[in-house]
Formats: structure tokens, sequence, C-alpha cells
């Protein structure tokens, strides 16, 4: 397949409309089956799909001393959250690794309305977010995550480095490493990262099975027999 479109929001449009399995099955084709997420981390609202191309941030554990306020999200003394802000770009996916916090909403609904007005189209942790009704009225804006918790993130969790590579929990492998750049699609059946150097390639083949599948579903439809169907389309 040819294909001359290379601007950003026209292939997260093309991306959009590919469902994971099919990522899956294109992508372990090529030798790269371990691109799953965890998965425990899903939509929070099961009828959204997420894709675009990945800004990383990587956390850690924040504990605070008796004598300490608390308050330092974002550290090594810079603004972390602006410094994300300023880099997000239309249809940027915020990809949030915990660094082993279990129980803090590491994100919520403010900072995902700031995220949304930078651009971003969603964001993806391997922990928990706040706000689940705040979150489920952004427009434009989807959440992957374990789910949902009230605790406040500034005493117990804070963002070290934006931008970075980092690895996230997987399904078939421990980590699944994910870069800067790389692809990212989410739905109701988990959450699939596409390294960058193949999105092209595996974008194309997974189109392909989509359009197989398409019409094998407007066979059945017709009223073609499962077999039949099977051997001109070669979808299972």
């Amino acid at each position: 397949m040819t294909d001359q479109v290379h601007t950003p929001a026209q292939l997260q449009a093309r991306w959009d409309k590919i469902r994971v399995a099919n990522i899956y099955d294109t992508l372990d084709k090529m030798g790269y089956g371990n691109q799953c997420l965890d998965l425990g981390i899903r939509p929070l609202f099961p009828q959204q799909h997420l894709a675009g191309q990945v800004i990383t941030v990587q956390g850690s554990a924040y504990p605070v001393g008796a004598n300490e306020q608390g308050t330092a999200w974002t550290g090594g003394g810079e603004d972390l959250f602006k410094k994300l802000r300023d880099i997000a770009y239309p249809g940027a996916v915020i990809v949030v690794e915990s660094g082993g916090e279990q129980y803090a909403g590491k994100f919520g609904e403010m900072t995902s309305w700031a995220l949304k007005q930078s651009g971003a189209t969603g964001i993806v942790l391997d922990s928990f977010i706040r706000d689940y009704l705040g979150l489920e009225v952004i427009p434009g804006f989807s959440v992957c995550a374990r789910g949902t918790s009230p605790i406040e993130s500034s005493q117990r969790w804070r963002m070290n480095a934006v931008n970075v590579t980092i690895g996230m929990p997987g399904t078939l492998t421990s980590r699944v490493k994910v870069n800067p750049g790389d692809w990212i699609v989410g739905e109701a059946d988990g959450v699939i990262v596409i390294p960058q150097q193949i999105a092209m390639e595996t974008l194309e083949k997974a189109e392909d099975v989509e359009y197989r599948e398409q019409r094998m579903r407007e066979d059945f439809a017709a009223g073609m027999g499962f077999d039949e169907a099977f051997a001109k389309w070669g979808r299972a």
C-alpha cells in the first residue's frame, strides 16, 4: 500500500479507526508480540478509543517526612507539569510510569483539562487517576488507567522526568519499553504500544486487516456462511 499522508493529525485519524486486536495480530506476525500493556490498564469509559503519539512521564513514590510539607509534585527543581504542557501537541497521548506508587491518583480532572488545552488527546497510566465524574465529560480526551482513586498524590508521588524512555507493565512480558514518539492505541480490549520505527508498516498492514474484516462482516450480513467468508477474506 502506498500512502503519502504523513502529518501527525492524519496518521492519528487512521490509527483511531483500527481495533487493538487487529493491531496486536499485525505486530505479532511482524515479531513484536509483547507490545500489549498489562490488561489491568484499560479505558475508564469502555466505548472510548484512544490513539496518538507518546509523550512520556517518569515518576516515583515520594515519601514525606514529618517535617516536610509534601508539595513537590514535580521534582528536580523544575516545574515538570509546565514543561509537559509546553511540549504537548495536538493528538499527543501522555503515558505515565508511576514508579511503583500504587494508590494515589496521579492526575485528575483539572490537570487533564490542562493537558487537553495543550493539545493532548488522552493519558495512559500504570496506576490510578482521580475524578471519574469530571474525566467522563472532558470532550475529546480519553483515559486509560487501572481505575480511579480519591487519594491525593502531592504527598505520595512525584514526576521526575518528561519525555524519556520508560517501562510500562506488560501482559506477556514484565515491561513494555515506551519511547517518546511511539504510537499507542487503547480501547476496551486493552492498550498496545507501536514502536515508532515500525509504525507506518504496522499501520498499513493493520488497515488491510480492518478492510478484510469489514468486508467479511458485510458478507455475513448478506447471508454468506462462515466457511465461504473465511475462504474469501481469511479472518477468524
